[in-house]
């Protein structure tokens, strides 16, 4: 075969296979991979009111505001547990082979442009020095110094020195109301910028965290069911308008110690009084108006013929206190605190406590069946000596006379006369001692006990003493079914209270 004939064959072979795989090619694509051309549906099944898109692009602009105004705490503190931790709001992981020191993290508020931080106190709390490490939004990292702190409220303010940051907006906390929307933003297990959202569920909450500082604790949280976990501690509770309401603090929680549906905030107003004077002082320097309050119920504000069932009753004055020197009485019912109504007696703490030493607050008070104003100049605290004390009744299981003692079967009260003993033990002149206190009777209910001694009473507003046995029955037996009075009484410590009772007694 010659030359020429080959090069023919070689190319008729070649446009046979260049033909054969182009053949094959478009086979597949018309038709054995035909079903794999498929069009999407990307068409919205619902269109939503303009209203429902205004929200949530409002949440949208909320969450690009805000999170650069919080930050990322990480924390070394001394290790000072005798047991766990029973703060359920913190994650305080302790990395083996370093058992001194504790390593958590937390959330933080931006103050000022300057560095100035508002966070929790349990969040920093015992922190080594240069153990405050603060992680900004774009993700910078700065060591932050303590400028101060307050045990009585969880608010502490850290300091990073930096510019130009971007400072959160502070509200109005006051202004806050039950249903309204709010978002909270924080970094919960350490996963930094994390943003949910809830209602306003409750407003001037008392949850009891802050009670073992010797009663002076200030608890008036805002609760929300915005999802916050371990870690969420000193992060921002927002509202719609970009606002920082709220420091987010505890939850409510099980075994667990994670979110079961219920967070509770610090009010900002509160936080940032207490952040001023931090600032300025290094400390927080809390107005007082020396007494000791308790809850209005139904039942106390029957016995005390008041027109309404909320407010706070004085259980006790002390005696170098600025109430004793403005003339509030045991038995006064507070209503309301320069013009602004207060329900509850930690609703009283909290705005009394945002006030310092020196100013004056204008107390409106239920007495003797109409309302007076009294003008409290507040005072301070020599020292923190007392925070520790011990104000619960204490309950004397000595054996007393039992020379006429009277039983009062349907409140459940055995009272006995008091003895010289007793007069000098509780420096007192009259009443009568309590022997014994029947199991889950009303007065074992209004949480009187053996040891006390029941001095006076308040029926209707009118306070009526009790000066023996006879006195007690006599003032027991005069009482309408169903009509409520105040029991005042007295412990061996010689601090004093009110106990509710509903007739009849005996």
């Amino acid at each position: 075969m010659s030359k020429r004939a080959i090069l023919i064959a070689i190319l008729l072979v070649s446009l046979g296979i260049v033909s054969g795989a182009v053949l094959v090619s478009g086979i597949g694509s018309s038709g054995l991979f035909a079903d794999a051309r498929i069009t999407f549906n990307t068409e919205a099944p619902v269109d939503p009111s303009a209203s429902v898109l205004e929200l949530n692009q409002a949440f949208s602009d909320v969450a690009q505001r805000v999170n650069p105004q919080v930050v990322y705490i990480e924390v070394q503190s001394e290790d000072r547990r005798t047991r766990e931790s029973p703060h359920p709001f913190f994650n305080l992981p302790q990395r083996e082979g370093e058992p001194n020191i504790r390593r958590g993290s937390g959330s933080g508020v931006i103050l000022s442009d300057d560095g100035y931080i508002l966070t929790n106190r349990h969040v920093i709390e015992h922190a080594i020095e240069e153990g405050i490490m603060v992680t900004l939004f774009d993700n910078r990292e700065f060591t932050a110094r303590l400028v101060g702190e307050d045990q009585y409220t969880d608010i502490a303010v850290i300091k990073i020195d930096a510019s130009n940051l971007a400072a959160a907006s502070l509200g109005n906390s006051d202004e806050v109301r039950v249903g309204e929307w709010v978002m909270a933003v924080g970094n919960p297990f350490g996963l930094t910028s994390t943003v949910t959202a809830g209602i306003v569920s409750a407003i001037s909450r008392n949850i009891g965290i802050l009670r073992a500082r010797g009663g002076l604790g200030i608890e008036n949280f805002i609760q929300t069911d915005a999802a916050v976990n371990p870690g969420n501690s000193g992060g921002a509770l927002v509202n719609l308008n970009g606002q920082v309401v709220g420091i987010n603090t505890a939850i409510a929680s099980n075994w667990s110690g994670t979110f079961v549906g219920y967070s509770f905030a610090v009010p900002i107003n509160m936080a940032r009084t207490v952040a001023q004077s931090l600032i300025r002082h290094g400390k927080y320097e809390r107005g007082f108006i020396g007494i000791n309050i308790s809850d209005i119920d139904a039942k106390k504000a029957d016995a005390l013929g008041m027109d309404v069932f909320k407010g706070v009753l004085v259980e006790s004055v002390l005696d170098d206190g600025a109430g004793k020197a403005a003339g509030i009485v045991e038995g006064d019912a507070i209503v309301a605190v320069d013009g602004k109504p207060v329900e509850t007696a930690n609703q009283l703490q909290a705005r009394v406590g945002m006030r310092h030493p020196g100013e004056t607050v204008e107390l409106k008070i239920w007495r003797g069946g109409k309302y007076i104003t009294k003008s409290v100049v507040l005072k301070g605290r020599d020292s923190d000596e007392d925070e520790d004390a011990d104000t619960t009744v204490r309950i004397e299981k000595e054996k007393v006379d039992p020379n006429e003692p009277v039983t009062l079967e349907k409140s459940g009260l055995t009272v006995t006369p008091l003895t010289d003993e007793i007069r000098e033990r509780y420096d007192i002149d009259n009443g009568v001692w309590i022997e014994n206190v029947r199991r889950n009777s009303p007065a074992f209910e209004a949480r009187l006990a053996r040891g006390l001694v029941i001095f006076e009473a308040i029926r209707k507003g009118e306070r009526v003493e009790i000066n023996s046995v006879s006195d007690f029955n006599e003032f027991a037996s005069s009482l309408d079914d169903g009509e409520s009075v105040l029991l005042r009484a007295k412990d061996q410590a010689k601090n004093t209270a009110f106990f509710p009772l509903k007739a009849p007694l005996h």
